[in-house]
Order: C-alpha cells, then sequence, then structure tokens
C-alpha cells in the first residue's frame, strides 16, 4: 500500500477518481464528466492527468491508446494492485460513514433495519415507535411486556 494512502482517502477528487476508476476503465475526460455528473463540480485536467501519473507510477494504474474515428484516446484502467487499494480505501470509507451515519438512524422497531430517513411512526400503547415500512407498521399490534418493561 502507498505511504499516502490516506491522502487518497482524506481527498474527496482523489478518491472519488479512483473510485470511477474501481467501476470501470476510463479515459480522463470520461473522468472529469462522470464527477462533474455526480457532483456538480468541475475538477480541471490540471488535477486529473497527474493524479493519474501518480497512480500509473505507483503500478496501481495502466494505460491503453485507443482509436475512435481518428482520434487516438488513452483509457486507464486499475491495475490488480490498484483494484486492491481501491477496495480498500472503499471499506475504510464506507465504515467512516457507516460511524458518522448510525446515530442518525432509526432501527425499525419490528425487525430491526436501520432507517436513514423516512420511516412509519405508529403510536402504541401511547408510545411513539418507527417502522421501516407500512408492513412492519401493521405487523405490530401491541408492544409485549418484556419490551415496555426495557423502555
Amino acid at each position: 500500500m502507498l505511504e499516502d494512502e490516506t491522502e487518497y482517502l482524506l481527498n474527496f477528487t482523489r478518491f472519488n477518481i479512483l473510485y470511477l476508476l474501481y467501476e470501470k476503465p476510463r479515459h480522463g475526460y470520461a473522468i472529469m464528466s462522470e464527477f462533474k455528473r455526480r457532483f456538480g463540480k468541475n475538477i480541471s485536467p490540471g488535477l486529473v492527468y497527474p493524479f493519474l501519473q501518480e497512480l500509473e507510477e505507483h503500478g496501481y494504474v495502466e494505460q491503453q491508446s485507443v482509436f475512435e474515428g481518428k482520434k487516438e484516446k488513452k483509457i486507464f484502467k486499475l491495475t490488480p494492485q490498484g483494484r486492491v487499494l481501491a477496495e480498500h480505501l472503499i471499506e475504510r470509507m464506507a465504515n467512516i460513514l457507516s460511524t458518522a451515519l448510525t446515530p442518525k438512524l432509526d432501527v425499525c422497531y419490528c425487525c430491526g433495519a436501520k432507517i436513514l430517513e423516512g420511516g412509519v411512526k405508529k403510536v402504541i400503547d401511547g408510545k411513539e415507535y418507527t417502522f421501516c415500512c407500512e408492513h412492519c407498521a401493521n405487523s405490530c399490534k401491541s408492544i409485549p411486556k418484556e419490551s415496555k418493561n426495557q423502555s
């Protein structure tokens, strides 16, 4: 792994360039276009191409020239080592997001599903409970006595 892999994780743009390549091989313009589509922000070729070159120097990316008509395009593809790096960073990002979101999640009283937004609220025995869907809310008619004592 790179000594500075944390920089890739903490730098939103770099992390997402790596993630876009994890999804599929792309040329530089496709990376910039997809970034703009997803995040509503432009990234400059002056950021994208040096980063791709850095990834290539570390053996994480390889490029291949393809011709579209008379135009040559360089397609960048993660190497097996690059896929390992990307998977590692994606897992770390997922853990960071999970830690950040967990306090904001409701839990369905019936099935235990985590609910980020929405859900169904239902008052049972004078207390409001959250459910993930109408099915769970309707299947819970009363709160078991042991649950009442725990509240």
